[in-house]
Parts: C-alpha cells; structure tokens; sequence
C-alpha cells in the first residue's frame, strides 16, 4: 500500500460527508466572529463594562490594527485582491465546472471569508475616518461582530445545504 492511498483513506476528499470539515467549518466561523478585526470579543465587552484602563487598552489595540489592516491594504492591496480573485475563480472553475467536492468545500469557505475580510477593511477604513472613541468604538465593533455572525450563518446554512444535496446525491438509490 502506498502513501497516497493511505493518505486518502486517512483524509476523505468527500468533503461534506466528512465530519472534519463540518468540525472546520464550525471552529473557522466561531474564530472570525470572536475575533473583531483582531480584537477578542471578551475584550470588547470587558471595556464596556469596565471602562478605565480596558477600555483604554481596547482603543490602543483598536489603532493598532486598524492601521496594520489599512497598511496591508494600501501596500498590497491591489495585488491581494487580484490573487484572491485567482484564487476564488480558480476554486469556482474547479468546484462547479469540474465538479471536484473538495474545491466546492473550500470555496464554500473562502467566498464568504473574502467577504468578511472586505468587510475588515471597510470597517478599518471608518473607524480611522470617524476615529471613535468609548461607546461609538464599542458600537462599531459589535456592528461588524453582528454583520460577521450574519454572513457566517448564511454561509453554514448554504453549506448545510448544498453538502446534504451532494450527500444524497452521491448516495445509492438517489
């Protein structure tokens, strides 16, 4: 036996049969939505309710980045994007014109991180323009958390679905 096929016995490329990547999927969409352009949700809460010294550590980390975000994206944003859009065409090609389940997986999860990443960076972009400050910052980020939550749970259902559709699609008798 070689180490491809065991590798593949080890790892379905069956992708929405597979309990890993429902298991992936839920812990990718848990992470984002903790994660407000990299600012941990406890951290949000704990200045609002606190104030003080946290809330102050909330702005620090706020500025800080909103401005690696912005700097990536006037450095090397067009690039980014262009390789992103590659990429997304490339998984899309793949996953619906040749049918391959494994491109349909990942894209089902790299489309709406695309999203969820625009939506990081327009965020970025208000909040170095408006430059809030306590419960306006606060307010901002809970509005993107709750954006991100909504896009993720659009993107679980529509994977939900489609996976089921394949599963029974590829199963005997259908």
């Amino acid at each position: 036996m070689n180490w491809t096929s065991t590798l593949f016995e080890v790892i379905d490329m069956r992708s929405f049969s597979n309990l890993w990547f429902w298991i992936a999927l839920a812990v990718v969409w848990s992470s984002v939505s903790h994660w407000v352009l990299g600012v941990p949700y406890d951290m949000i809460t704990r200045a609002r309710k606190k104030g003080g010294e946290a809330q102050q550590d909330l702005e620090d980390l706020v500025r800080i980045n909103v401005n690696r975000l912005l700097y990536i994206g006037r450095v090397s944003g067009l690039v980014l994007l262009g390789f992103m859009t590659f990429l997304l065409t490339s998984l899309g090609l793949m996953a619906f014109w040749y049918d391959v389940e494994f491109a349909q997986a990942i894209f089902f999860l790299a489309l709406p991180l695309s999203i969820v990443g625009a939506l990081s960076l327009s965020t970025a972009r208000r909040i170095e323009a408006e430059e809030p400050r306590g419960e306006a910052l606060h307010k901002r980020l809970m509005r993107h958390r709750v954006i991100t939550q909504f896009i993720g749970m659009i993107s679980i259902f529509v994977t939900a679905m489609y996976g089921m559709y394949q599963n029974l699609l590829v199963s005997p008798g259908f």
